[in-house]
Parts: C-alpha cells; structure tokens; sequence
C-alpha cells in the first residue's frame, strides 16, 4: 500500500525528472538553434531567451544573426537587444558604443532615449573609484549633461542627475585628498594652493568645513615653521584663513583645533611684534 510519504516523494522525483528533462531540451535547441543558418529561427529563439532573462545565450544568436538583419524591419528591435545584451552581461564600453549607433541609426525610435540613457548610465559604470585617474568619470558627465540636454523631460531625469551629482562628487573628493595629501606630506605651500583652488572649482562642495580647516591648518604649520624674516606675514595670512573658517562655520567641528592654534599664531605675532 503507498503511504501519503512514499507518494510524495515519487511525486518529487517524477517532478525532478521533468525539470531535468526540460533543461536538457531547453539546451538541445538553444546548442541546435545556434549552429543552425535559420536566421528566423535564431531572432526568435534570442528573443525569448533576451525575455526571459538569458542575456548570454540570446547575446550568442544576436551576434550571428545582426548583419543579416540590416535594413529589414526586425532590424531595430534586434539591434537594442544586441545592445542591451551587452549592458546586462556587464560589458559597458560595448553597450555605450552599440547604443549609440542605434540612436544614430534609429533616432525616432520609442527606445531611443532609453538607449541614450543606458549608454550615458554605461559610462557611469566605468568611473573608477576616487583614488585613480578621473578620465572616465570627466566621461561620464559629460555624456549624462549630453543625455539631460537631449532629453529634458525625460523619465530617466531624476536618476540621471543623481548619477551627475554622485560622479561630480568623486571629483570632489579626489580633488580635496590631492590637496589633504600635501598637507600630510608637509608640503603646505602646494596644500594651501590645492584647497584654494579646490574651493573656487566647489563652491557648494560638502567638503567645504573641512576644506577651509585644512587650509588653515597648513598655513598654521608654514607660518609656525617658518623664518622670522618670513613668519609675520604668513601668521597674517594664516589668521585669515582662521576667520574664514570662523565666519563660514561658527561653531565648526574643529573649533577647539582652531582656537588653539589661533592662540599660539596671536602669541608668535605679538612677539615678533614685541622684538621689532
């Protein structure tokens, strides 16, 4: 007599056999498909699986298939997928560069601004991070603010002007640790230029605080470490980044640092004052 767990677990194994059995189908005419020359065969079979989420194997029979599509209606659906194969598999520079030629090729297109947006969101994914060369997210930018312009209304304007805002961000900060970096390496010269410089190209920076503390804190250290013949003028100057930080951020979170070394910068100039 099959008891209520045998049957289960037959019910379990028959549907584990279906599920194989589907799989090792599904794979036998994907494999049968692609080394076929059946063109119709491969754009639909592409199209499932690009539906379906199997952007790889539709990828494979879109490669194949594209140039034979060229200038036949299906052409412009098929070269978004081709494209967008690309941008799902990770490959960025070749989906910016497929989606580009299709808005070139089909500029009235309904998937025209989303594949202008997809191709500026590719770039977006190539920006490195902060600490290497910026080349790439300069890039970036500037194909989003092409994009934004293009598309001013577009779906994709909140989502494109964050992906602005966070790339202009990285350039911020590597900006600010450029000039951070000199101060720690006790450059103070090149870091008081750096943060000037920083704080004319950002002035709305995030950064701003701590741009015109460190700033202040290496012409503190240029000035405390300086000759006497060269010591009154750069306490002077010093001083003056001090009331910079002051004026912006009254109650900055480096006011105790800042206080400090005020004192001490007052105490060194009265006493050159005091000797002259």
């Amino acid at each position: 007599m099959c008891t209520f767990a045998s049957c289960l677990k037959n019910m379990k194994h028959v549907f584990y056999i279906l599920v194989v059995s589907c799989l090792l189908l599904s794979c036998s005419d994907f494999q049968k498909t692609l080394k076929s020359e059946d063109a119709a065969a491969k754009f639909n079979l592409g199209t499932e699986l690009f539906d379906a989420g199997k952007y790889n194997k539709a990828f494979r029979l879109f490669e194949q298939i594209l140039p034979k599509y060229r200038g036949k209606p299906q052409a412009e659906k098929l070269t978004f997928m081709h494209a967008k194969c690309s941008y799902e598999l990770g490959d960025y520079y070749i989906a910016s560069y497929h989606f580009d030629n299709f808005v070139d090729i089909y500029p009235n297109s309904e998937k025209a601004e989303e594949a202008a947006f997809l191709s500026a969101k590719g770039h977006y994914y190539n920006s490195p991070v902060y600490s290497k060369e910026q080349k790439e997210t300069i890039e970036a930018i500037e194909k989003l603010q092409l994009f934004l312009n293009s598309y001013p209304n577009s779906q994709y304007l909140a989502e494109a002007n964050s992906l602005v805002k966070e790339l202009d961000f990285k350039l911020e900060r590597k900006s600010f640790e450029i000039a951070k970096q000199y101060d720690l390496i006790r450059d103070y010269k090149a870091s008081i230029k750096s943060f000037n410089n920083f704080l004319l190209e950002f002035p709305g920076t995030s950064l701003k605080e701590k741009a015109l503390f460190y700033r202040f804190d290496a012409a503190y250290n240029l000035a405390i470490l300086s000759i006497d013949s060269l010591k009154e003028q750069r306490i002077k100057d010093a001083l003056g980044y001090y009331n910079n930080l002051i004026t912006a951020y009254p109650n900055t979170e480096f006011l105790v640092d800042s206080e400090r070394m005020r004192e001490e910068l007052q105490q060194e100039l009265n006493t050159l004052t005091t000797k002259s």
